[in-house]
């Protein structure tokens, strides 16, 4: 059996298809979400639920603080390794999240040099952060506003790497299945997403680490933590904060969207929102008859 690979934006039911195709495939699931590895991150990430897991095996959930510095090349090394044990046992791996990245980094032949952790960078402008990266790359064309993109091709540079080693060569025998919706739907679901997590506790599940004076990267950069941040140092009100929460999953949706789209041999299937059934049923068939 093909390791499976479920990807797309948030907020359109991969967790939900990941546990049905386990059940179906005889498959264990692992995370490929980048916030869902960290303990207590659990509404601002719609990180899965004891009750929705559903008795079902789940991987790189909750394996590290929030204070560690948790990066791609890690993810790397416990990915591959999670891969081979749940294959030994005759068990079929089911990749489930939107980090296009970490599943490229697991699935693909691409090599990371071991990043330094020594510096997160959290006393950095995004603007410090690409001046320092022109040293070195002058021809850069990442983002000002990539803070996660602009952190790793420092550290890259820093241990004398000029661009990381990556090839296209998929490593594993995977299918790749895509969900998606209509883009003002999707939006619509994003935005009352949020609103959800709010009423079951995110202000509060945030506070508990700020509270803590804990300043990470996870929290700095994850959105539903920092905008949350923002507004406990004072700089927004929590209207604000929500709506920008809001903004910046559309646009993060967006983004993973263009990624999968470009990256990966991916199948695409519309979801059916009114009976979800129906979905699974027809990624069920298009794998069985691989």
């Amino acid at each position: 059996m093909k390791t499976v690979v479920i990807v797309g934006p948030t907020g359109v039911g991969k967790t939900r298809l990941s546990v049905a195709l386990a059940k179906r495939f005889d498959g264990e699931i692992i995370n490929a979400d980048s916030m869902q590895v960290y303990r207590g991150l659990n509404i601002g990430t719609a990180k899965i639920t004891e009750e929705e897991k559903e008795g079902m095996m789940h991987h790189l959930f909750d394996i590290c603080n929030v204070e560690e510095m948790y990066t791609v090349y890690h993810y790397q090394k416990d990915a591959r390794q999670t891969i081979a044990d749940i294959s030994s046992r005759g068990k079929t791996p089911i990749f489930v999240g939107g980090t296009g990245l970490y599943l490229k980094a697991a699935l693909y032949d691409y090599e990371f040099p071991e990043e330094e952790i020594q510096d997160d960078f959290q006393q950095w402008t995004n603007e410090a952060l690409l001046h320092e990266i022109q040293k070195k790359d002058p021809d850069t064309h990442i983002h000002v506003n990539n803070r996660k993109r602009l952190i790793r091709r420092l550290i890259q540079l820093r241990n004398g790497k000029t661009h990381h080693q990556q090839k296209d060569r998929l490593l594993y025998p995977s299918v790749f299945i895509g969900l998606t919706l209509p883009r003002e739907i999707l939006y619509e679901r994003i935005n009352a997403r949020v609103d959800q997590m709010f009423q079951a506790g995110l202000v509060e599940e945030v506070k508990s680490f700020y509270m803590q004076g804990i300043h990470s990267k996870a929290l700095q950069t994850g959105i539903g933590y920092k905008e949350l941040y923002d507004y406990f140092d004072g700089k927004c009100t929590l209207e604000e904060a929500k709506e920008k929460i809001k903004q910046n999953s559309r646009h993060y949706a967006k983004r993973q969207m263009t990624f999968f789209r470009h990256q990966m041999p991916v199948k695409w299937f519309e979801v059916n929102l009114e009976n979800f059934q129906e979905t699974i049923q027809a990624v069920e068939t298009f794998i069985q008859n691989l």
